[in-house]
């Protein structure tokens, strides 16, 4: 086994014998060109305040990859030991928070010099664009060109009424569907929903795939759909079917139908795992169907069944009446990860060992926190988001579905 703490200690000597040597390093992750010719255009006091800086990130750097490098190990021991059904114990996981930096600051001027150089392109040094994330409308272009499939859109309160009634007859709790609507939107969401989009403001830029009431990521549409989609098509062909629907709603299902058949046709030549989806989702062909969210049929039956295999992971290893707070855990996290997040061990272990490098620095509500205090935190902000208007909205669908299911009864 590679002893990672030797290999910080020796990177760290290699990087501290010069600044020459520091110049020609390689730069703190986020760079993306060499930082000698950026130097020589900097005066002496700008260049050794530069180069205290970037000596202090290298060595951050250094650390922070040993200690994520660490988490992983740690990771991969723990899956060895489930396998064999061995018992996990606190020293199966990192017990401290990241390595915080400490180091100089750089001032505004020069970090903004430095930003913009980091922008320039030259034959020289090609810098590769970042992965951008595709937005509402291009998941939208996308499905039509891939599938001809053009979800069908309905008035907001109607989509949460549709889905009400699907977490009703699957037995989620107004509570559960509710508070982890409130906690995954901020009280506000809206149907097409994405993360880092403000709902209503339609501002910011997406930070994920995330969409929808229960913010489903296009990998998760995709496995639901895999699973689920010979269910999807059943109860579409019965709404097609059923006398009371008028000639123009029949045209539409069938349209639906038939865009939904090349979605699941296409999505089951995937291996049927969570990586080959994740995979899958970065092609046009598995983009195209992260749109069918947005779509008032098939969209709230999507997410609410999604929920509903949380809870029933959750039954199935003998947690039962899960709570809101434990259901969203479970579908920030991914529903195994959360399991083990609320167990004795777990609890009091940071959040750094249940979630990827990327994914914890995105998420704020994740980072510097043990298992038990996020769920401390989601608890909180659940509770704040519960007062903002599509919140009190949708409690108010539910209370309203099951006053007349109470009332039909008494009848």
């Amino acid at each position: 086994m590679i002893d990672l703490d030797s290999l910080c200690r020796t990177a760290r000597s290699l990087l501290a014998g010069s600044l020459v040597a520091l110049v020609l390093a390689s730069a703190p992750a986020e760079a993306r060109r060499p930082a000698g010719p950026f130097i020589e255009t900097l005066s002496a006091a700008d260049k050794r305040e530069f180069e205290a800086w970037l000596k202090a990130q290298t060595f951050y750097e250094a650390d922070l990859d040993a200690f994520w490098d660490k988490v992983e190990a740690k990771r991969a021991q723990r899956r060895k030991k489930k396998a064999a059904e061995q018992v996990v114990t606190s020293s199966d996981y990192v017990t401290t928070q990241p390595p915080e930096y400490k180091g100089p600051s750089l001032a505004k001027r020069l970090a903004e010099a430095w930003s913009a150089y980091q922008k320039v392109d030259d034959a020289a040094t090609p810098v590769e664009p970042p992965d951008e994330i595709p937005t509402v409308d291009q998941y939208l272009a996308t499905a039509k060109s891939q599938y001809g499939f053009v979800p069908e859109r309905v008035a907001e309160r109607e989509f949460k009424q549709r889905y009400a009634r699907e977490a009703l007859r699957l037995g989620l709790s107004k509570d559960q569907v509710v508070r982890v609507y409130a906690l995954e939107t901020g009280g506000l969401g809206t149907a097409d929903m994405q993360a880092g989009i403000h709902p209503i403001k339609r501002t910011g830029k997406p930070i994920s795939s995330a969409m929808g009431y229960a913010q489903l990521l296009n990998a998760n549409s995709i496995g639901e759909l895999v699973k689920n989609g010979g269910d999807f098509l059943e109860r579409l062909r019965a709404m097609a079917r059923a006398a009371s629907t008028p000639p123009e709603r029949r045209k539409r299902l069938e349209e639906k139908i038939a865009a939904l058949e090349k979605m699941i046709a296409r999505v089951r030549r995937v291996k049927n795992e969570w990586g080959s989806h994740v995979a899958f989702a970065r092609t046009l062909p598995g983009q195209g169907v992260h749109a069918i969210n947005i779509d008032g049929d098939i969209g709230p039956w999507l997410q609410v069944i999604k929920l509903k295999g949380i809870k029933d992971l959750a039954d199935r290893k003998g947690v039962t009446n899960l709570d809101p707070t434990a259901l969203e855990l479970m579908n920030l996290a991914g529903p195994s990860t959360g399991l083990e997040m609320m167990t004795s061990v777990g609890l009091k272990m940071p959040t750094v060992n249940f979630f990827a490098r990327r994914g914890y620095y995105r998420n704020s509500v994740v980072r510097g926190r043990t298992s038990e205090g996020l769920m401390a935190a989601l608890k909180e902000r659940m509770d704040q988001n519960m007062k903002n208007s599509g919140a009190i909205e949708f409690a108010a669908v539910f209370d309203e579905l099951l006053t007349g299911t109470s009332r039909a009864a008494r009848n």
